[in-house]
């Protein structure tokens, strides 16, 4: 054993270093642990979406919520609930409904703050993915602050045995892509461009025109969750209730 082979003055620096490194490591987990012991439900969208208020008799709407993330989730029973709770009833053919709700879970879990501002910033279509490879890269910098904080393998393996668990200020996200549309009295020509790649340097552009019935507006919504030592099975559903408030929010 590398303890047994070491001398008295090596054994009595390890204990004092190991013994400051648990008072700092103490002293941080506690003002987070006091910082965040209550649960924090933010929700930021990227767009504002005005509809027409000349129009509020008819207040049908018809859901049509997918769900693309790896997590099962349902946020269509708090979507339906804030709605209703508005006197909007949901309808099961969408040519009954006034409004038409589609909206795509595109990511559930673990983010930072920063990289989730701006996932949602990029507003609908954009890039999700940043919230996620933020959360991984904070996790990283956490533990390299922590090895750092150990003073050495057998100094941080001892302080790790004392402290027993990490106090970890945990955020989680739902961030959705939200459409609506909305019935217009007036014809709306609508014209929809793809740019198609062809290999690296050619790419292809497709256009097609139609007339319709219904405006579009598009946003994104995310709402997240933080507190100390947050479990996902407790984040999930304030974060739904978010996603929820905030969709009916917009009618």
């Amino acid at each position: 054993m590398i303890w047994d082979i070491l001398s008295s003055p090596a054994r009595k620096s390890i204990l004092l270093l190991s013994l400051i490194c648990l008072t700092m490591q103490g002293c941080a987990a506690t003002q987070v642990a006091l910082e965040k012991k209550d649960l924090k439900v933010e929700t930021q969208m990227s767009d504002t979406v005005f509809l027409d208020i000349t129009n509020r008799y008819d207040k049908t709407v018809f859901l049509d919520i997918r769900n693309t993330s790896d997590k099962d989730i349902d946020v269509t029973p708090y979507i339906a609930e804030r709605l209703k709770d508005k006197n909007y009833t949901v309808v099961t053919d969408p040519g009954d409904a006034y409004y038409i709700i589609q909206a795509n879970v595109l990511y559930v879990g673990m983010a930072d703050p920063s990289a989730l501002r701006q996932s949602v910033f990029q507003g609908w279509g954009g890039v999700a993915g940043g919230a996620a490879a933020g959360a991984a890269i904070s996790e990283m910098a956490e533990s390299r602050t922590l090895e750092g904080a150990s003073l050495g393998g057998i100094v941080g393996g001892f302080a790790e045995i004392l402290t027993g668990s990490i106090t970890k200020d945990v955020t989680y996200t739902i961030m959705t892509d939200v459409q609506i549309l909305e019935r217009s009295p007036y014809p709306v020509t609508q014209t929809r461009q793809a740019q198609l790649k062809q290999g690296k340097d050619v790419s292809i552009l497709q256009s097609s025109s139609h007339v319709t019935d219904r405006y579009i507006y598009q946003t994104r919504i995310a709402s997240s969750a933080n507190q100390v030592n947050l479990d996902l099975e407790d984040a999930l559903p304030p974060l739904m209730e978010g996603i929820g408030r905030s969709i009916a929010g917009i009618f």
